[in-house]
């Protein structure tokens, strides 16, 4: 399987709490919303249909977990929403127990080897294991060259600071560019590959 890291970010790189101003403020971040996804697509839907027929599961940190668990099972009868809430879901966290997986098809990864784990994932046989927000786990995968594809939605914002998808070690990370549309609202879509 491969790791798609999927993130909307403002131009200067920060992806911290699009989804608005209650979301994430750690560091003492002051959220601006980013539009949600659907408004900020072609127009037509069809990348969004794209990226759902090519994913086998999905991978989440706590709190984008929390955050997806609380808003998808309620919106059953959409495609993108059924496929959201019956494909397989892996979470990464130091705080929370299977028990605490409440929606359908969630499994805890150990915390103690979750690098391995991810590892064991991609080996397996399928399609895409999509990381849909989730900074930290993003920078974890980054460190330990596990990102197969970005597909960034670079915002027209400069919002001077806050968390960020990529890792900052001095390494360069050479990339294919797949892709890029740029929407109405200015927008930028773009899928880079990794070039290993």
């Amino acid at each position: 399987m491969r790791v798609v890291l999927s993130d909307f970010m403002s131009l200067d790189g920060v992806a911290q709490a699009p989804g608005g101003p209650d979301e994430d403020r750690d560091g003492g971040f002051r959220p601006r919303r980013l539009v949600p996804p659907v408004l900020r697509r072609r127009g037509d839907g069809s990348d969004v249909r794209e990226a759902a027929a090519e994913t086998d599961a999905l991978l989440f940190g706590r709190r984008t977990y929390e955050g997806m668990a609380a808003a998808w099972p309620g919106q059953a009868g959409d495609p993108f929403a059924d496929h959201m809430n019956s494909v397989s879901k892996y979470v990464v966290s130091r705080t929370l127990t299977q028990a605490d997986l409440t929606w359908s098809n969630s499994t805890l990864l150990p915390s103690d080897d979750v690098v391995d784990a991810i590892r064991a994932l991609k080996a397996r046989p399928g399609r895409n294991i999509h990381v849909l927000g989730s900074t930290s786990i993003a920078r974890l995968l980054g460190e330990h060259d596990l990102v197969d594809e970005y597909q960034l939605m670079i915002e027209p914002i400069l919002l001077g600071g806050g968390k960020r998808v990529f890792v900052d070690d001095g390494r360069a990370q050479p990339l294919e560019l797949v892709r890029s549309t740029v929407a109405s609202t200015g927008v930028i879509i773009c899928t880079y590959r990794v070039v290993r």
